[in-house]
């Protein structure tokens, strides 16, 4: 049974480091703050919610355990919440998405507004 655990728990520990890094490469490689703000939210949610969930699946059933799963639950609900608030005041402060152009059979037809 402790060999299930540890294959779970690493599991889990593995699809949150992919996804961490994933978020990283987001925030690093996206145009706008809008589109870092998603990058953000998969670092917030997945990331961090694997991993933690690895750690609660280590502990077993105690008192840690349980302040992990507070950990978790407060995240899933401040995350949302954040990044909706910077998006708000990156609109309000005038941050307009960055504009992309579109291509159709390889000739430009025109540009987007976001």
């Amino acid at each position: 049974m402790n060999l299930l655990i540890d294959f779970l728990s690493f599991s889990c520990f593995f699809a949150g480091t992919v996804a961490l890094i994933t978020g990283s490469f987001g925030i690093i490689r996206l145009p706008d703050v809008y589109s870092r703000i998603h990058a953000a939210g998969i670092i917030d949610t997945a990331a961090v919610g694997f991993i933690i969930l690895g750690m609660i699946l280590q502990s077993g059933f105690s008192l840690t355990s349980f302040k992990l799963a507070l950990i978790v639950l407060f995240l899933f609900f401040t995350s949302p919440i954040s990044g909706h608030a910077v998006a708000m005041m990156a609109n309000k402060f005038g941050v307009k998405p960055q504009a992309r152009e579109i291509y159709k059979d390889n000739k430009k037809i025109g540009e987007t507004d976001g």
